[in-house]
């Protein structure tokens, strides 16, 4: 069929106005002050880095005006802003294909890869980017990248310059310990893990083999992680913008965004397995048990805590509490005129450390069952448990013939009190469990007894008490040590 001229210039115009519409749509699209001020060249390879946005709260966040920076600098940049959840108010961020918004909880309705930041990431870098960072100055990614593709360390920041700026410190993680020490760094500005507000840049493999690589708070968890596998940090002199309208800017905002942070920290360092943070100057942050909470530890089986099997010694705070029960139990029997001596693993913790031995569970002294009568507490748990003016538990074991004080009616961390009475110049009770040191021993060993420091007082210790240890445990018990059951798991691997 022969197309008329009319035909040709209707088809034609069609053509020209449907080319015209799409290129008004496409320009709807960019971001605004690219339109205005007109595309930057990407690099001829096109982006390295991709930006990661993980910190900010959703409820008042600068997440729009970053994003929108780093685009005026190239438009082509991938942006991906990581959430839980779909941030509510909803964030506004440009419909274009290479921002997108990952969800990194699960839901019912998506394939398990939508849930995992890496899905989004096809670049050879990443820069992690905190909310109230902005770009102004071009080139600032690349020249991140040169200068870790040209030094030794893992990972490479910038400061931000807010009224929080990046510095550098020191950082040993033991897991054996559960404790974070941190400290003033030596070798700045290469250090182990940045306190304050930086963009962070290192390469997506590294991130993304991390155990947890954009749990929050994100420094936080990045820093303990890397600095575990002895991964350097190098803080350059390169510094990014503050926001134009900072987030956070009301008190009520701060206070918020200042309280979801402790419990964000707060669980993260429990999930990660630390139990102590050591900051520069000696100040302490606990975060595990305590008089209100349950144990760090459930019921020991075969004298072996399954933190033991995990590579683990016992919790800081376990060893705290257990302190605090021992000094405060050893007082009550010293003013009733309780005769007792540090028995078992307990002496053995005070012959070889001066303190409670680093994997025990409990400490245990010994009395004389005659002075029972004269401690009130004692007296009353014959009856029944007992709950004292400070919150500690005392009690008849269900186990055998003893007592037991424990740290408080939630927290089970406890002191075994044994009682055993002479007979013909020998120290014997009624009833003994199946534990390697439980046996009978001359009474000489206690007349007299001997001061002996030990978790931060002084209590009273057998005398000649490495014989008493070698009768109990055997030779050269005090200068090798062992876990409680060696048949199970032994400290030497064997």
């Amino acid at each position: 069929m022969r197309l008329t001229r009319c035909q040709a210039a209707l088809a034609a115009a069609i053509t020209l106005n449907l080319l015209v519409l799409f290129y008004f749509s496409w320009l709807q699209h960019q971001p605004r002050n690219s339109r205005a001020r007109g595309p930057r060249r990407a690099s001829a390879t096109g982006p390295r880095v991709t930006i990661l946005v993980r910190e900010f709260e959703a409820f008042d966040n600068a997440v729009p005006e970053l994003v929108d920076s780093f685009l005026q600098q190239d438009p082509a940049q991938p942006v991906v802003v990581a959430a839980d959840t779909l941030p509510y108010p909803p964030l506004a961020l440009p419909r274009i294909p290479n921002v997108r918004l990952a969800l990194l909880q699960p839901a019912l309705d998506r394939p398990a890869a939508a849930s995992r930041p890496e899905t989004y990431v096809a670049t050879e870098f990443v820069a992690l980017v905190p909310d109230g960072a902005r770009a102004e100055s071009p080139g600032q990614l690349e020249r991140m990248v040169e200068a870790l593709k040209g030094g030794s360390a893992r990972l490479v920041a910038a400061p931000v310059s807010t009224a929080n700026p990046a510095r550098c410190l020191t950082l040993n993680v033991s897991l054996r310990e559960w404790t974070a020490r941190y400290g003033p760094a030596a070798t700045a500005p290469r250090c182990d893990a940045l306190d304050g507000d930086a963009v962070v840049l290192l390469r997506a493999r590294d991130l993304f083999n991390l155990s947890a690589p954009l749990a929050r708070p994100v420094g936080t968890s990045l820093f303990l992680q890397t600095s575990l596998r002895g991964w350097a940090v190098k803080l350059l002199d390169l510094p990014f913008a503050a926001a134009r309208q900072p987030p956070l800017a009301t008190a009520h905002a701060r206070w918020k965004a200042e309280r979801e942070g402790r419990a964000r920290r707060a669980s993260l360092l429990r999930a990660l397995g630390i139990r102590l943070v050591s900051w520069e100057g000696g100040r302490l942050e606990w975060f595990g048990c305590s008089k209100e909470s349950t144990r760090c530890f459930g019921t020991v089986v075969g004298d072996t805590p399954a933190y033991l099997y995990e590579e683990r010694w016992t919790p800081p705070c376990c060893l705290r509490a257990l302190r605090e029960t021992a000094r405060y139990v050893v007082g009550v029997l010293e003013a009733a005129g309780v005769r007792y001596w540090l028995e078992g693993g307990s002496l053995l913790g005070a012959a070889r450390h001066g303190d409670i031995i680093p994997w025990d569970y409990d400490v245990d002294l010994g009395i004389y069952l005659e002075d029972v009568g004269n401690c009130e507490q004692l007296r009353g748990a014959e009856a029944g448990s007992v709950v004292d003016e400070r919150g500690f538990v005392w009690e008849k074991a269900i186990e055998g013939d003893f007592f037991r004080v424990q740290y408080s009616e939630s927290n089970h961390l406890h002191v075994d009190l044994w009682p055993f009475y002479p007979r013909n110049g020998v120290m014997t009770k009624d009833t003994w469990l199946d534990h390697r040191q439980d046996v009978e021993f001359p009474e000489h060993f206690l007349q007299p007894l001997v001061p002996l420091p030990f978790a931060g007082f002084v209590a009273q210790a057998p005398n000649n008490y490495r014989r008493f240890l070698e009768l109990k445990f055997g030779p050269g018990v005090i200068e090798n040590p062992e876990y409680p059951n060696p048949a199970l798991l032994s400290l030497t691997g064997g």
